[in-house]
Parts: structure tokens; C-alpha cells; sequence
């Protein structure tokens, strides 16, 4: 079935005085696969709302963010702190489904802005706390014989080097498969060279764990480089 007329005919039969409605998510991208769910953000002037909910309805596995304006406003501020931003953007690139009364464009408009102006940028104190993470974690790959544990530390290290390059380009951050999406957009090259080391080193393939040691090393390199000696939190000893 098509997923606008579900999500439609579900705003419709649910929310009939919902103020505005949102369907979004991969489900109306070419990345939709076979278990895309639908993404309906609805706005409400006061209760039931706030609640989340995950249900299925004629088939599709459905999750519902219901807000009231103000609740709204509140998560997209926790996000921007965060740099993070997945109410932002389903509001900004999903379709309106309902705006009863102008608050649904308004939303809109305002998401694209704040998507555009990007995330708060790092601070200084921030970027040494990364980059001694990811130093002392790669310090731990490199001195690491088993393959198992070697496929954790790949793992994290992928996703600290991955949030490294997209803070220093002042990119909004991204968990699982939107952590890829996000610096596959931003950044193609180091996002190709991340992923296809990681993939090697997991795999034990030759060179593999060499390949990956550079490419983190090249998103350290853009910050400044490793950092471990020297590094100090909280008062001297």
C-alpha cells in the first residue's frame, strides 16, 4: 500500500484534531527497504500528548512521536545541544500530512533553518576530550592479538572517528545507520575510507588493520592529532 495514503488515512482516523502532521523517514527515499516503518510526528493542542508509540496499522510498522507545540520546541532544543537532530529533520524533509492551523508550515520552515545553520560548534575542551579517547582506543588496537576483541575496538573506534570528522566540519551527528548516512553526505572520501578499513580489520585481511590505523589517524590529523601524554582533567596530584 502507498505509505502517504496509510499514514494519511491513520492521522485522520486517530488525530482528527491534530494541529499538524509529519510522515517521514527512509520510507519516502530510494533507501525505503522491506522493513521501513513510518515516521508520523503529530502535533496536538494538550493530551494524550506527550507519547511516543510503536504499533502496526494496515500492514506497516508505524512509529508515533505525538507532541504538543511546547514539547516540541523542548526536544528540538535537547537535540541542538546534543548535535543531534532527528525531530529537526523529519520535520524539515518529511511530507505534511495535516496543518490545521499554519503550525505545520511553521515547523517546517523553522527545521529547515536550524538544519542549515548546522550544530553548535565544538569546543576546544570538547575536541581534546575526543581526540584522547579515540588515541588511548587506538593505542588498544594496535597492542590487541585477539580477533574478537579486535572486532569491538574496530567498532568503537569507527564511531568515535566518525563523530570526530563530523564535529570538526561542524555536522550534525547521527546514530546507527544515520551515524553513515550523515558523513557519507558530509564528508565521502574519509567515510569511504573508515568503512572499507573497518570492514578489512574486522575481516583479519592483510594489511587490514594498518589500512584502518590510518584512516583514524587521518581524522585525528585534522584535529590536531593523537593526544594521551600530556592530557589532564580536574586538579594536579
Amino acid at each position: 500500500m502507498d505509505p502517504l495514503k496509510t499514514a494519511d488515512d491513520l492521522v485522520r482516523s486517530r488525530f482528527p484534531e491534530a494541529r499538524a502532521a509529519f510522515l517521514a523517514g527512509s520510507v519516502l527515499t530510494r533507501r525505503r527497504t522491506a522493513t521501513s516503518d513510518l515516521d508520523i510526528v503529530v502535533l496536538l493542542d494538550g493530551p494524550p500528548a506527550p507519547f511516543r508509540k510503536s504499533l502496526v496499522h494496515d500492514g506497516w510498522p508505524v512509529e508515533l512521536f505525538v507532541q504538543t507545540e511546547a514539547v516540541w520546541r523542548a526536544f528540538a532544543e535537547q537535540e541542538t545541544a546534543a548535535r543531534q537532530s532527528p525531530l529537526l529533520a523529519m520535520c524539515a524533509e518529511g511530507v505534511l500530512l495535516a496543518d490545521r492551523d499554519g503550525l505545520g508550515a511553521a515547523l517546517q520552515a523553522e527545521s529547515r533553518r536550524r538544519l542549515e545553520a548546522g550544530p553548535p560548534p565544538m569546543t576546544a575542551t570538547e575536541c581534546e576530550d575526543l581526540r584522547y579517547a579515540l588515541t588511548d582506543t587506538l593505542d588498544d588496537f594496535r597492542g590487541c592479538t585477539d580477533p574478537l576483541e579486535r572486532t569491538y575496538l574496530v567498532t568503537a573506534l569507527l564511531q568515535r572517528a566518525s563523530e570526530l570528522a563530523l564535529l570538526a566540519g561542524g555536522h550534525w551527528l547521527g546514530g546507527a545507520k544515520w551515524l553513515s548516512r550523515r558523513l557519507a553526505t558530509a564528508d565521502p572520501d574519509v567515510h569511504r575510507r573508515l568503512t572499507e578499513a573497518a570492514a578489512a580489520a574486522i575481516a583479519g585481511r592483510r594489511n587490514g588493520a594498518a589500512e584502518f590505523e590510518d584512516a583514524v589517524q587521518g581524522v585525528l590529523q585534522q584535529v590536531g592529532g593523537p593526544l594521551w601524554a600530556g592530557y589532564r582533567r580536574g586538579k594536579a596530584s
